[in-house]
Parts: structure tokens; sequence; C-alpha cells
């Protein structure tokens, strides 16, 4: 038997509940929304259209697909980060709404310059940098890096679909070797290193263990290999008055804050995040 949009759309959120999806409502019309390739803002508007058997299918075959582990950024391609959709792919880490306080930091320090210059390190799909381009003045530019080529084409591909292009350079950087000195300087650095123990990628969720990329997740045995190196080095790469600014995992900030202080940064700010978990690490250059 046809069912409407909006029955089918009740069934599936239903289905995804007993699964155990956490948002399943938002999953389900996300879903729904792919499946018909329907603009999520007009879904509501097309309730009572009818599914017919050939989309069912379409649709039983992604709901297959999500229960068997499969992150919905993966199966739908895209993902919302402040506002703004992102191209995702299984080489990119998902963007993630507690990376948001990282991003709205970065905006709020950019508003005192007219012209500034940030540098997007281990930048994945863009999508902290194209933020911050695209809530500050035109005058202001970003370098994106990152070690991994698929992350560069993604990067690439966002900063096309974000209208940043002529504000927008990527280049293939390890966050790991030194600040080369040839990239200039900036007044932000903002990085989402990688940042989980390598001894406890395999207890994660396997949602994330076998579907995101092991380079975007493995921060060497303790998890701070990629901040020690970042700090140290990359402290002159910034400006007079340029700040750092680091997203770190559950329980990291003390020893991020203490990474910092021993390599002479000041005046070093924790940011918690919507769930109040201490989320990010500024410190401002070094005087010199």
């Amino acid at each position: 038997m046809l069912k409407t949009l909006y029955n089918t759309y009740l069934d599936l959120r239903q289905e995804l509940r007993l699964k155990g999806i956490p948002m399943y409502q938002l999953e389900a019309k996300e879903i729904l929304a792919f499946a018909l390739d329907i603009p999520r803002e007009q879904f509501n508007e097309r309730e009572e259209r009818i599914i017919f058997l050939k989309e069912q299918e379409k649709i039983d075959s992604l709901v297959r697909l999500r229960l068997s582990g499969t992150p919905l950024p993966h199966i739908i391609g895209e993902w919302d980060f402040y506002g703004l959709t992102f191209e995702v792919t299984t080489n990119t880490l998902i963007p993630r709404s507690d990376t948001e306080c990282i991003a709205e930091e970065g905006i709020e320090f950019l508003k005192q310059f007219e012209r500034a210059r940030v540098l997007d390190l281990c930048c994945g799909t863009g999508c902290i940098g194209i933020t911050l381009l695209k809530n500050s003045s035109d005058q202001c530019t970003c370098l994106f890096g990152d070690i991994s080529d698929y992350a560069i084409r993604v990067t690439k591909n966002n900063t096309v679909k974000h209208n940043v292009t002529g504000r927008a350079i990527t280049m293939k950087l390890n966050a790991l070797e030194p600040y080369a000195p040839v990239i200039g300087k900036f007044q932000l650095i903002v990085s989402n290193p990688p940042y989980i123990p390598t001894a406890d990628i395999e207890t994660l969720d396997s949602s994330v263990k076998d579907h995101e990329p092991i380079l975007a997740l493995d921060g060497g045995e303790d998890g701070l290999m990629f901040y020690r190196n970042i700090a140290e080095t990359y402290k002159d790469a910034l400006t007079k008055n340029g700040a750092l600014l680091f997203e770190c995992g559950i329980g990291q900030s003390d020893d991020i804050v203490a990474i910092m202080e021993n390599c002479g940064y000041e005046r070093i700010k924790v940011i918690k995040d919507l769930s109040g978990i201490n989320r990010g690490i500024m410190g401002f250059a070094p005087n010199k």
C-alpha cells in the first residue's frame, strides 16, 4: 500500500528509535529528504506527497546502510556546521557541533581585524576555516593545510560551494613537521588535530573507528603529539598579538594548557562547549 511522506516519516522515525539511533527524528528526515531529493526546508510542505515503490526501495536500502553502522553524513555526503552545509567523505572527519564553540571563538577574535590571515591546520573538510571566512571581513584570507590529499580535495570543493575560493588557498602540510616560513605569518592559527591516544582507537564506537579516517583520529601514544609540535614550532608563524586556537578532547585541556605555557604562550584561556565540557584552548603569541 502506498503511503504519504508524513506516514513514511513516522514509521521510519519509530524504526530508528527502536534501533537506538540517538537523533532518530533528525535522521529520519535527512534520509527521506536525500532519498527523494527534497530540499530539507520544503519537507513539511510535502507531507502529503505519495511515496512510490521504487522510492520506498531506495529509502529501505539507505536505512539498511544506516543500521549497519554507516554514519548518516557518509550516506548523504554532507553535514551541517555552524549553519553551513559541507561536503563530507569517508576520508574526512565529520564536522561536529562540539567544534562550533571553536569557530565562535575564532569569529569573535577576528572582529578586531579589517584584514587578517588565518591558518586552518589539519583542516579536514575545511569547516572551521570556511566558517571563519563567512563570518569575518572580506579582507580576511585562510590557508587550509592537511596531510591528506583527499581532505585537501574536499576542502577545495567546500570553498567553491561557499563562494570563498578568492580568499582561500589549500596546501599539503604535515602538522608534525616544523613550520615552514615560506607560508608566511598569521593573525590566527586554528587546529582540530588528531587527539585520540593510539591505544584508545579500538575502544571507540564502530561508527567512528570503522568509518572515519585513522589519520584524523590518531594523536599518538598520549593523544598530545600534534599539540606539542604545533604549539612549539608554529609560535613563530604568529604575528604580534596573534593567537593559536586548538580543539581538544575530553580531559586533555590541562595538559594542553601546560604545553602552551611551556612554549611561552600568554593569556591562555579554556573554551567550553555547549555541554560545559572543556573543548578548546586559546593562547596568544609569546612576547619576543
